[in-house]
């Protein structure tokens, strides 16, 4: 893992967590544009991307990939992840998990990453980090959120503490999400830039310009 910036200190020991629901079953909504091969080089491609960018940020300390995909945890692996299988119940509960395993082994900071960002970037995820490490206070707790295109949903959440608010991932998570750190009494900072697109329709696709192969677009 690469040193951490200076920025992300007063933050103490940062996770990125990434969830994935499956190398071959994700993102069958497009599949009208893309053939089952071309969806799961599409997730690969992703997914890799997703775990390099965290593992390159010198605002990170560790990379946890949860899925309940055997091939998806190995591939994490090898990619230097730690890895943790998810228990069911969905995506709100995988998180939960994984925020346990963090927590237990000393993190002070979680940022969760979803695996289809096709604009991730170590710079990406320290400029997050760093916004809520200037926000912060330690009286009060941060939540940091970065909503995606349409303002409705949730494609990057910083919380330090870990568990200052419950996670609310699916529809309308980002009003939620805002909610809940409001209530909580949580600074909240809300950022935009490149973490802004995921990859979730054919319309995102053309955005993304990533297209069947995410390899041959670096």
């Amino acid at each position: 893992m690469a040193q951490r910036a200076a920025g992300s200190a007063g933050l103490g020991e940062t996770w990125v967590v990434v969830p994935l629901r499956g190398l071959e079953v994700a993102k069958t909504r497009l599949g009208g544009q893309l053939d089952a091969e071309e969806r799961l080089d599409l997730v690969t491609g992703l997914l890799e991307r997703t775990l390099a960018a965290a593992a390159a940020s010198p605002a990170v300390d560790h990379v946890l990939l949860v899925s309940p995909d055997p091939a998806a945890r190995e591939l994490g692996r090898e990619l230097g992840a730690q890895t943790l299988s998810d228990p069911g119940g969905g995506l709100n509960a995988a998180l939960s998990a994984a925020r346990d395993h963090a927590v237990a082994h000393g993190a002070d900071t979680l940022v969760v990453l979803p695996a289809d960002l096709p604009r991730v970037t170590p710079e990406a995820i320290g400029e997050l980090v760093a916004a809520a490490s200037v926000a912060r206070d330690p009286a009060r707790g941060i939540v940091a959120v970065i909503p995606d295109r349409h303002g409705s949903g949730t494609n990057a959440l910083l919380l330090s503490p870990p568990g200052i608010i419950p996670f609310a991932f699916g529809r309308a998570s980002r009003d939620r999400h805002v909610a809940a750190a409001e209530a909580a009494g949580a600074i909240l900072v809300e950022l935009e830039g490149a973490l802004t697109l995921d990859v979730d329709t054919p319309d995102d696709l053309l955005l993304a310009e990533v297209g069947g192969s995410p390899a041959e677009h670096g």
